[in-house]
């Protein structure tokens, strides 16, 4: 039998108890509105594949999509162009060393997008995963200029992606590929990217259902 689908969750922020409904039983990609975003209610949600998604003027707004973008660390597509471009720049890449630089230009203004979800709220929230050892970034530099990263929460044997930033070409795009080659060698099994966008599926991401993207 069909479970009974159930409208989102209204979290309270008084409560300090944690409770998500199951995804699979939702009627849509939104899960839950409102709660807070501690460290422990955020680690809830990313461990039954939900994740904070919200604007400016919005309530907390909790996310789990069906279908979900995700990408094998082992089959990242590398491109020929991408490839030349790697051998021949001078790009220098570090791991966790400066995160709220990284937060920062994630959230800088882009052409074509209005405004950012990397609201100041947000940028505390995941300070406060990265100060604990959760969540970590990616960062690329070239001739002593940060031009690219990234930036996610680690939990199990999944990397939740939850950002980049290109100021040069391909900049985000040597970012992923350092980011794939070390999770692989840690053993890590898949990269959450939430939502599919052509950028990342030429880097090899493709969707799959919900429910699959929970069991593993």
């Amino acid at each position: 039998m069909r479970p009974e689908r159930v409208k989102p969750v209204l979290l309270s922020s008084q409560n300090a108890s944690v409770i998500f409904p199951d995804p699979e039983q939702a009627d849509s990609n939104l899960i839950a509105v409102g709660g807070d975003l501690s460290r422990k209610r955020i680690l809830q949600a990313y461990a039954q594949g939900i994740f904070p998604w919200f604007g400016e003027e919005d309530p907390i707004l909790w996310w789990s999509p069906d279908p979900r973008g995700v990408l094998e660390p082992r089959a990242i597509h590398i491109s020929r162009s991408l490839l030349k471009n790697a051998k021949v720049a001078s790009w220098q890449v570090v791991l966790d060393q400066d995160f709220a630089a990284v937060m920062d230009e994630c959230a800088a203004p882009r052409s074509g997008q209005g405004g950012t979800w990397i609201t100041a709220e947000m940028r505390n929230a995941y300070l406060d995963l990265f100060a604990a050892g959760m969540a970590h970034c990616v960062e690329i530099f070239q001739h002593g200029q940060r031009v690219g990263g990234l930036y996610g929460v680690g939990l199990g044997a999944i990397f939740f992606g939850e950002s980049m930033f290109s100021r040069v070409p391909d900049a985000s795009k040597i970012a992923l590929v350092w980011l794939a080659r070390h999770l692989t060698h840690w053993g890590f099994g898949l990269i959450d990217t939430q939502f599919l966008t052509p950028h990342l599926q030429s880097m090899g991401a493709s969707e799959i259902p919900r429910a699959e993207f929970l069991q593993l």
